[in-house]
């Protein structure tokens, strides 16, 4: 089903990748791979691609973006085909989108278009589905020209309410705008209950790490195998929207919270990326950072470039602390189609695993181990042994290396995160 297109069964469709040079897109992205990640794009929300073509660009055109000679050209093959929807792997501005429409005879969506509706499908929690409503309104606000067939209409009206004369295009996008703002004041509330959960989750011993990675690398496969969690994991583009959390047990016995988040992908619409603040967020505050490779992938490095590219992003928008590859782990999924982690080359700061086989998640384990017991430190106290509150405080959040027990004093060797260090100092008042 597409019901974020209006269409109805399996749709036949075609997907039309207008591509460049490499050298002035700066991707280094194959050519069939962006075709190829466009098809799994529309195939993962049903329709039934018939036909696909990479069409060269020497320059764009503002009315169409393709030349004349390629909108007939292609024209002819959708016709063919009995395609009802095409997917323009670009950015279309709406008189591109309507003209192209026109020349076609079926419907035509863009690649924001298609994964505004994508996310539309798979969003579930309540935050999500808000963000997505909030998204879509923003690109359809530009695109009433195409969107509504009465806009010749024009309504008497009274001054308050835009004068007479007022279009019905004026009327739509006064409604659209009020939309937004509801929406606007139910994310905050949404974001306020999220951000107290949060607030609980740091006054917990536990550390959080999440994961990131392209779409489709495998970090809900990934996420079940080191949790034993039941997230949904499929073969498909975006099949994770919403972050979701789990509790897991390191090889030391210590415990933290595993938080998976929404794959990223080359030219993410900027709407998406404030829309999904919340998997940002999860990212930005963890204390270690999983990057998820399908190594298996042709084109992983450009795909590694893309989500680097994104996180980079949410440094400069103050979302993101600079040092955050310092806390990062660089996982390099499905070695099984490589052979085995023996058949993957793994370099210093990475680890090849396959999430289905489970080989390599020991060592990942320890890696997280190792990465936050690194961030510890150890700490001697000395406390009155009256002090009970406080020695069990430091028993359940910290690690105590030494004990020593005296008549008047106990002295306590123990090793804490920074954060829980600080929370105990303050608690307590300790010097």
């Amino acid at each position: 089903m597409t019901a974020g297109l209006g269409l109805a069964g399996p749709t036949r469709a075609g997907v039309i990748l207008p591509w460049e040079k490499p050298d002035r897109l700066d991707s280094g992205r194959a050519s069939e791979a962006r075709l190829a990640e466009a098809v799994g794009l529309a195939a993962s929300i049903g329709l039934v691609v018939v036909h696909t073509a990479i069409v060269p660009l020497r320059s764009k055109r503002s009315s169409s973006l393709l030349g004349s000679g390629q909108v007939e050209t292609q024209g002819a093959a959708i016709s063919e085909q009995n395609v009802a929807v095409v997917v323009v792997d670009s950015q279309l501005s709406p008189v591109q989108q309507r003209n192209l429409e026109k020349s076609w005879g079926c419907k035509v969506i863009d690649r924001t278009g298609l994964i505004l509706d994508i996310f539309g499908e798979r969003a579930t929690t309540r935050e999500g589905s808000l963000q997505v409503e909030l998204a879509h309104l923003d690109y359809q606000r530009s695109r009433l020209v195409r969107s509504w067939t009465h806009l010749e209409r024009q309504r008497g009206g009274f001054g308050f309410l835009g004068g007479p004369g007022e279009t019905q295009i004026e009327a739509d996008r006064r409604l659209i705008d009020d939309r937004m703002v509801r929406l606007k004041r139910e994310l905050e509330q949404v974001r306020r209950t999220r951000g107290l959960h949060r607030t609980a989750r740091k006054r917990t011993p536990f550390p959080t790490v999440a994961l990131v990675g392209y779409t489709n690398a495998g970090k809900s496969t990934l996420f079940n195998a080191l949790t034993g969690a039941e997230v949904v994991a499929r073969d498909q583009l975006f099949a994770t929207l919403d972050p979701t959390m789990r509790g897991l047990t390191l090889p030391s016995g210590r415990r933290a919270i595993l938080s998976d988040t929404v794959g990223f992908i080359s030219e993410l619409p900027t709407e998406l990326v404030a829309a999904f603040r919340a998997t940002l967020e999860e990212v930005s505050e963890a204390d270690i950072i999983l990057h998820v490779r399908d190594a298996s992938h042709p084109d992983t490095d450009a795909q590694k470039a893309d989500v680097e590219a994104v996180l980079q992003g949410l440094v400069h928008d103050g979302t993101l602390d600079p040092e955050w590859k310092q806390r990062s782990i660089e996982v390099l999924n499905k070695a099984d189609l490589l052979g085995g982690v023996a058949g993957v080359m793994a370099k210093s700061g990475t680890v090849a695993v396959s999430a289905i086989s489970g080989e390599g998640l020991p060592v990942l384990a320890g890696m997280i181990d190792a990465r936050i017991a690194a961030s510890m430190e150890v700490i001697d106290y000395l406390l009155q042994p009256s002090d009970g509150a406080r020695l069990a405080w430091l028993y359940e959040h910290g690690e105590v290396l030494g004990r020593s027990d005296a008549e008047e004093e106990i002295q306590l060797q123990v090793r804490l995160t920074p954060s829980d260090r600080a929370r105990f100092e303050q608690m307590f008042e300790q010097i």
